[in-house]
């Protein structure tokens, strides 16, 4: 979800705004500023200042808003001079516009405002009539004004021109500038409402005003190019109006004074301040009027003067009046309505409690001079204080339990009682919380000082406005819930840990910092603990500080990056979809296994994740070897609404994987890099969390062993052969395989304190391509191909040694015996499914095809392992659903085996597939009705043509490049290993980013787009289910929903 802002102003004028992103209150950089009264919009808002001007501020991250002037320099030919500037009487002027009627000098052309900056001085326009450019000064020729312009000069050319171009830049980005009210008509001021709107009609918002004469005045010619508008329309109103408020859209209603209400019909493109005015009666209460009036797309609210909030039902574009008022629960000041009514959710509604609700505060503090405060100065004196305040909804929608039972803070303000001498800002009182995503309850946030102290204490609100806020109901937003407000605003328990690390900076230049960081964690009112992990650093000379919620936290993985040591990545959502991780440095790597291990514990407490992991759980391995498992939910993979990969929250199993394979039955299976085969018995506990006494028997000592490989390189010149000194461009001696990073015998340690070497450093001659009897390659230069067999033109040469490490780990991983594995792969079914044995297959070291037999939920392990006959060996093997099972050669042939069933798991023949055209493939996967393969220049084929009749399928098609594994899920779901995404910097490329392919489905099978995740992956295993298939029977409807 996009960032938007949600503006407020407290009763001394102070400005506020909170992100959806961040989720705290941050005051506007203008110290200086005071307004009355804000607006927002789409990227833009307004405001009257206490100053009685209006103020416009543009988001910053909109475009840059650019205005080109351009004038017209004229002139006529005459036998003595040429062609000069003395123009007969008729003719246009010097200079001029377009059509020579308005003269327009270059002097003449001012700024708009202070928000405008010239890009540079007047130039000529070098592009003539046909846009080519010109050699003669960017003049036009005709033969009079006006006339059609070429940019050929003819012998009855009597006239020329030639366009002038200067170029200024809207500056003003992020802040609030004034814009200017006397051109060409001032409306009269003070002013003391204001309202934007319209800009779903088309790109030109416009604004509505209500001054103090209880005049309406619009605001033309707000264009992109022209964000300030050009001037100022009076719209009649036949009675005074206190206060005004436009939609999105093409509805605009307003307040009289006694309370009547107006609705304004007839507003169009082309008629954007409307035809006509409608009286609407408020609604149905003792002592009659309204006092505030919000409008979307397609909604009314409105709260009347004893503050009870109403809804108008059936207000559309056709029927802009609406028809009736219905009740809704609660007592607010005002409502104010956000974008999501735009798309046709329930709108979203920010609130200011009224003065019944519970504990109301008395305060000294200035009356502000709004029309609210005129309107309460002859209510009766407040009633008494009432013990419950019910949370207001949506119509439509009841309220659940939670939006009851979970208490938030909230500051109440008595503008009645604003002028008693003395107060105290003690409320606490009760709101409904969101029990569902249409529930509305306004909690007040603390603010974040400069050091990230909160505040006890929070504003006081006069208005606030969410025109321009917009929250999806799918997301949980941490400062619309009861918890996000608690951990904010009040802290029962607090404490704080301050640690040095290294931070690397994510803009130029990129390096290394040394930073402080602090864990702060906090228990709230609820007994729920939150978390927020603070990075103080220093930047020309001023402290700053960066900000995490653990509660946003989406993966926390080791880094592997050249010359990066002990350093580990903090990923959120929002950095995921930048590419821009937030990575740090311990200093040791004990020091960065306890930092992941104390974060890891803080995201799962936020995010409420205890106890077993879910047999639909979602696993993958790392480049280093770490297991991590994604609890789903039952959006990740829903027909209406897919989690996107970088809000996917992954958590660290202990263990130590080459690669893993997993069904929904909860049979999961790994192999580690020496090949062992190991299965998961079961015990569901993230990494650095206590077991308790009775899960002891479901942990294993998992050991695993890996090669560590070095390169030794060498030239040749004519006076001793082959030796170590190289030339100043090429690698080192002694380097990794690409040869930018020096590794030598002695500099080279095990990835890890927890690895140890078992084995002495040996010359490998296992590479690809063959060595000599020394284990030497050879080419003619770095780096180019290598190969066993020297030629008169070869003059490098390199060999690999390799030394074995080992690590040894406590885990809930039970080692298979005695073959060791070079893949498996699990028969992806339901959750719902009810099979007697899982089908388990496997190929050894050696190529050979095996199939476990006696593997059941309650035995994941099996009984035994059935040795299945091939010609050649095999390098991949893949099951599906229909017990289809398809493998790969070592030659890179396919391969498919008939007649597999329940009763027959080994089936009985091989059937060869050919492969794509001049394509090797090396892996491949298979889910209900697709398979995908994956060959050795990394791109990805899908298999067409599948049939329950004709399970080998037609043909390949080519669906991407760039992966480099494949996994298919039961529903025919594809996750992918990608070595490259789009966007992702130089500085942090990693290989391995996690991808979902999007719009798969019955008429869609081959999907339509990619949804990139987090990198730092070799595996991923997606044999399981989140619910059952919902296919559609009628081929004609629209596949675009399937997910």
């Amino acid at each position: 979800m996009s960032s938007s802002l949600l503006w407020a102003v407290d009763v001394y004028g102070k400005v506020y705004s909170l992100s959806t992103a961040r989720g705290r209150w941050e005051r506007d950089t203008d110290t200086l500023l005071e307004l009355k009264r804000v607006t927002a919009g789409q990227k833009r808002s307004w405001g009257i200042g206490c100053d009685h001007h209006i103020y416009l501020n543009i988001d910053h991250a909109e475009v840059p808003i650019r205005y080109r002037e351009e004038t017209y320099e004229n002139q006529r030919w005459n036998p003595v001079d040429g062609f000069t500037d003395v123009l007969l009487p008729t003719d246009r002027w010097a200079w001029s516009d377009l059509t020579g009627m308005t003269p327009q000098p270059l002097h003449s052309f001012l700024l708009p405002s202070d928000s405008w900056e010239w890009e540079g001085d007047w130039y000529v326009d070098q592009g003539c009539a046909g846009g080519d450019p010109t050699e003669t000064g960017g003049w036009e020729y005709a033969v009079d004004f006006p006339a059609n312009f070429s940019r050929e000069k003819k012998w009855n050319s009597c006239v020329r021109r030639r366009r002038w171009i200067r170029d200024r830049r809207y500056k003003a980005r992020g802040s609030w500038t004034k814009i200017p009210l006397d051109h060409p008509k001032r409306p009269p001021i003070p002013l003391c409402d204001i309202s934007c709107g319209g800009w779903e009609m088309s790109e030109q918002p416009g604004l509505s005003m209500v001054a103090t004469s209880l005049q309406v005045w619009f605001r033309s010619g707000i264009l992109p190019e022209v964000p300030e508008g050009q001037c100022w329309e009076q719209v009649e109103a036949p009675k005074e109006v206190a206060q005004i408020s436009a939609g999105p859209g093409d509805l605009l209603w307003a307040i009289l004074w006694d309370g009547q209400l107006l609705v304004r019909k007839g507003i169009c493109l082309d008629s954007p301040t409307g035809s006509s005015w409608v009286l609407v009666d408020p609604p149905p209460v003792k002592g009659g009027g309204a006092i505030h009036v919000a409008v979307g797309v397609s909604v009314v609210w409105v709260v009347t003067k004893d503050y009870k909030v109403w809804f108008r039902r059936g207000v559309n574009s056709h029927n802009p009046c609406g028809s009736g008022w219905i009740s809704i629960g609660g007592e607010m000041m005002m409502v104010d309505v956000g974008l999501n009514d735009q798309v046709g959710e329930e709108p979203f509604l920010t609130a200011t409690p009224g003065p019944d609700s519970t504990h109301t505060l008395k305060s000294s503090i200035p009356t502000s001079d709004s029309f609210i405060s005129s309107l309460v100065a002859d209510r009766e004196p407040l009633k008494p204080l009432t013990p419950t305040h019910r949370p207001f909804t949506a119509p439509g929608l009841s309220q659940g339990e939670d939006s009851e039972a979970s208490p938030a803070p909230m500051c109440i303000v008595d503008l009645e009682a604003a002028q008693s001498p003395q107060g105290e800002c003690a409320s606490m009182g009760k709101a409904g919380g969101m029990g569902t995503p249409s529930s509305v309850a306004t909690y007040p946030l603390g603010l974040e000082s400069s050091m990230g102290v909160v505040e006890e204490e929070g504003p006081v609100w006069a208005w606030i406005s969410g025109g321009g806020c917009d929250v999806d109901h799918i997301d949980q937003i941490s400062w619309l819930s009861p918890s996000g407000m608690t951990h904010l605003q009040s802290r029962r328990q607090s404490e704080k840990l301050f640690f040095f690390m290294r931070w690397w900076r994510d803009w130029k230049p990129y390096r290394w910092v040394d930073v402080g960081v602090a864990l702060e964690q906090s228990t709230n009112f609820n007994s729920s603990r939150d978390a927020i992990f603070f990075i103080y650093y220093t930047q020309y000379d001023e402290k700053k500080y960066l900000q995490v919620f653990m509660s946003e936290v989406t993966a926390l993985v080791p880094v592997v990056r050249e010359n990066t040591h002990h350093a580990f990545a903090v990923y959120t959502g929002e950095r995921t979809k930048k590419r821009w991780p937030l990575v740090l440095a311990a200093q040791t790597d004990k020091d960065m296994t306890d930092w992941l291990s104390l974060l890891t514990g803080c995201c799962c407490e936020a995010r409420g994740i205890r106890g077993r992991i879910s047999r639909q759980a979602l696993w993958s391995v790392t480049t280093k070897g770490d297991v991590m498992v994604h609890e789903p939910s039952p959006c990740l993979e829903s027909l209406t609404q897919t989690l996107p990969c970088d809000m996917m929250f992954w958590l660290q199993v202990p263990g130590h994987l080459r690669c893993v394979e997993s069904n929904s039955l909860g049979v999961v299976w790994g192999i580690g890099c020496d090949g062992t085969a190991w299965v998961y018995s079961g015990s569901g506990h993230t990494a650095g969390e206590v077991l308790p006494q009775g899960d002891m028997g479901s942990v294993h000592t998992q050991t695993d062993v890996r090669a560590v490989y070095i390169y030794e390189n060498q030239r040749w010149n004519p006076m001793t052969g082959y030796t170590d000194k190289l030339l100043p461009t090429d690698r080192f001696p002694w380097s990794d395989d690409i040869g930018f990073t020096e590794c030598t015998k002695s500099n080279t340690h095990p990835p890890s304190p927890l690895w140890f070497w078992v084995t002495e450093w040996a010359v490998d001659f296992g590479l690809p391509g063959g060595t000599d009897k020394e284990g030497w390659q050879y080419a003619a230069d770095f780096p180019v191909m290598f190969r066993g067999n020297k030629s008169l033109k070869d003059f490098v040469r390199r060999r690999r040694w390799v030394r074995k490490c080992k690590i040894a780990l406590t885990a809930p991983w039970q080692e298979v015996r005695p073959i060791t594995l070079s893949d498996i792969t699990v028969l992806p079914c339901l959750a719902q499914s009810n099979m007697e044995q899982v089908p388990v297959w496997a190929l050894s070291d050696k190529g050979d095809v095996l199939c476990r037999l006696g593997v059941t939920p309650e035995n994941p392990a099996g009984s035994s392992w059935l040795h299945v006959g091939t010609d050649q060996p095999f390098k991949s093997i893949s099951i599906g659903g229909g017990h289809q099972v398809w493998a790969i050669a070592w030659d890179g042939a396919v391969f498919y085996r008939g007649s597999v069933s329940a009763s027959n798991p080994a089936g009985e023949c091989w059937y060869h597939i050919p492969s794509p055209p001049r394509q090797s493939l090396r892996q491949l996967s298979v889910g209900r009705t697709s398979v995908y393969a994956v060959d050795e220049n990394s791109n990805l084929w899908y298999r067409q043509g599948l049939t329950p009749s004709y399970p080998q399928g037609s043909a390949w098609e080519l669906i991407s490049n760039n992966v480099t594994k494949v996994s298919v899920g039961p529903l025919d779901q594809v996750w992918v290993i990608a070595d490259k995404v789009p966007g992702c910097p130089m500085e942090l490329s990693v290989p391995g980013a996690i991808c979902h392919r999007l719009g798969v489905g019955p008429m869609q099978p081959k999907g339509q787009s990619w949804d990139y995740g987090i990198g730092c992956w070799i595996s991923v295993a997606r044999k399981n289910s989140l619910r059952r298939p919902n296919f559609r029977k009628k081929p004609r409807e629209d596949p675009g929903s399937e997910g």
